[in-house]
């Protein structure tokens, strides 16, 4: 996409809406179109991991306008995401080329970037969503990772809780944002032991409460390496874990072949070889 804002038919600028992500390590993961939704942007809106990270975002842009300060204690994180989308769209209305950049995936555990891109939309501007380097992304590299080999589920932590979601231990298991886990406020930034060990006694039904997992949290400045520990299941209610963490359960099954599903796929297969040999 051009980043450039398209004009109405009388030929005034029109707003337009970009949502990028920056990555999750500073500096080291922009992309080049990414960079040029920023540079080219009459104003820019951030909701990044760090103050050190927006530091940097500046020398970028003149106007970038931190959505940090709309976070408060006992405020539902949604009112807060709200407010982002509509001081996005009052620039976006105003006529200007707005970019909001986000880190990691603007589209991935971020409701207002995928929010304000509808609403955009929906009135007739021009909107898009550039990706970036995701936690997921780096946990997969840093945990040497291949979700193509076992599989690979991922759960908001409270989703396990709140509804009924079927766990395959033969894959490995990513809990997104543990340390929030069963917060139906969204207005806390940690529950507490009580809660995980709610998690942990519903995850006791597919693993062994001693089957050693992982807390994991991707690097966000250059001069930081991950940090990964490793504990047993039943520890995981009384270690330290910030929002950022992320837990994941490697298999604690074998594959179980399919031998139905085999059969069916030979039959295919002789079928198959037998109309080559006829043809």
């Amino acid at each position: 996409m051009n980043p450039t804002a398209p004009s109405s038919p009388g030929g005034a600028p029109r707003g337009s809406l970009s949502c990028v992500g920056l990555g999750m390590t500073l500096g080291s993961h922009l992309t080049p179109l990414a960079r040029s939704h920023i540079e080219q942007a009459d104003v820019v809106f951030a909701a990044l991991s760090d103050h050190v990270v927006e530091l940097w975002l500046q020398r970028m842009h003149p106007d970038v306008r931190s959505l940090q300060p709309y976070y408060a204690e006992g405020k539902s994180r949604l009112k807060t995401y709200r407010e982002w989308v509509e001081l996005m769209m009052a620039e976006v209305r105003a006529g200007k080329r707005v970019c909001g950049v986000f880190y990691g995936h603007p589209g991935i555990f971020a409701w207002s970037p995928h929010k304000a891109i509808e609403v955009a939309r929906a009135e007739g501007y021009e909107a898009h969503m550039e990706p970036g380097i995701s936690a997921e992304d780096c946990l997969y590299a840093d945990l040497g990772i291949d979700p193509g080999r076992f599989g690979c589920q991922h759960f908001e932590a409270s989703q396990l809780l709140f509804y009924e979601r079927r766990i395959d231990p033969a894959g490995y298991l990513v809990l997104w944002q543990a340390a929030l886990v069963g917060d139906r406020s969204l207005a806390r930034f940690e529950t507490g032991s009580e809660y995980r060990q709610v998690l942990v006694d519903l995850l006791a039904r597919d693993y062994p409460l001693d089957h050693e997992i992982t807390i994991y949290r991707g690097a966000t400045l250059p001069i930081e390496r991950p940090r990964v520990r490793r504990i047993a299941l039943r520890e995981l209610p009384y270690v330290p874990l910030a929002a950022e963490e992320t837990v994941v359960l490697p298999p604690a099954e074998t594959l179980k072949p399919n031998l139905a599903m085999r059969e069916r796929l030979e039959a295919l297969d002789r079928l198959n070889e037998a109309s080559t040999i006829t043809s």
